[in-house]
């Protein structure tokens, strides 16, 4: 274990230059008084660790100092090639560089973690989009990334849902998600996703912009993705529905609605439950719902039982039109 965290605290003092002793404790789970004496046996191994005393004060290693480190431990090695899509790789223009970069760790790992990565490869396979479905390859996708890597405004005329508007952007990163690709940009001060494929005419100028110092993607894309959710799940319903249309209902619905699912604990003499869950707009609900077909009955609220009251009559009278030959109307 002890070996394990000296590597660690080398490799992040090279990576990072000056830092702290309490970061060191915190992310290596120790005391910081383990961390002085782990200092201390760098120190007397020659690895040329100092420290800088102060309110910024830290440890870090001598300029132009680097260590070459092959600690990886096997789950290491077989993560490593475990990481990534190779497929999202190359649309991003990457491939190449990610099957180099491979080679070279491959060859750089020593025997035994070398079969044991490439055994990692042959057993697993990351299929990012969701079933039968398959991987956006938007156009201007290169172009942005370049953009987002570089800092550099955009101009791009992009179709939405209701319209197309040209738009001045500041693109600050780019995410994956379901075989779309997705840009995170700031416009007007705010910061905004557009789905890359919906870019219809793209320029990247050359006008750097200054990365805003707070903005996290990660955290961005997930406070996003949960207000696009609510947005788009603004009603609640109250439906009956079999033990058949309970498990497709749980299996096809996002996430947002099976965590908000509620489920009464006792089925009636049928065996159906009675259930609570989000719905969006009247509309796309009587279409969600109509693809149980008798498995569910929607009993609020009224204006949507009203709704798909309508449309079953609707269907009916279409299935039940004969013509004078005796053929479907």
């Amino acid at each position: 274990m002890r070996a394990s965290r000296l590597i660690n605290i080398l490799t992040t003092l090279q990576a990072r230059g000056l830092v702290t002793a309490e970061t060191l404790a915190a992310e290596n789970e120790v005391s910081v008084r383990t961390i002085y004496r782990d200092v201390d046996a760098l120190s007397m191994a020659g690895i040329p660790v100092y420290s800088e005393r102060g309110s910024d004060g830290g440890y870090r290693l001598l300029d132009g100092y680097r260590v070459r480190l092959n600690g990886l431990s096997s789950a290491e090695a077989e993560a490593m090639f475990l990481s990534g899509l190779p497929g999202a790789a190359a649309d991003l223009g990457l491939g190449t560089l990610m099957t180099g970069a491979q080679k070279k760790l491959t060859a750089a790992l020593p025997e035994d973690l070398r079969r044991s990565a490439m055994r990692m490869q042959s057993k697993f396979y990351l299929d990012a989009p969701s079933w039968l479905g398959e991987n956006e390859q938007p156009l201007h996708l290169q172009a942005i990334a370049d953009a987002v890597w570089n800092s550099k405004r955009i101009h791009m005329r992009y179709r939405s849902w209701t319209a197309e508007k040209n738009r001045e952007a500041e693109p600050l990163g780019i995410v994956f998600k379901g075989g779309a690709w997705y840009m995170a940009a700031r416009v007007e001060q705010s910061v905004r996703t557009y789905r890359i494929a919906r870019i219809l005419d793209l320029l990247v100028t050359d006008e750097h912009f200054e990365w805003p110092g707070d903005f996290d993607l990660a955290s961005y894309w997930i406070e996003n993705t949960r207000r696009l959710e609510e947005e788009l799940y603004p009603d609640m319903a109250v439906v009956r529905i079999s033990p058949f249309g309970l498990t497709m209902l749980q299996h096809n619905s996002p996430s947002h609605v099976r965590n908000c699912m509620d489920v009464s604990p006792q089925a009636d003499d049928r065996g159906w439950h009675i259930v609570r869950l989000p719905v969006p707009s009247q509309h796309m609900a009587v279409s969600d719902f109509l693809r149980l077909a008798g498995e569910v009955e929607v009993l609020e609220p009224v204006e949507l039982r009203d709704a798909m009251r309508a449309a079953v009559s609707t269907l009916a009278d279409c299935y039940g039109r004969i013509d004078s030959s005796g053929n479907p109307g």
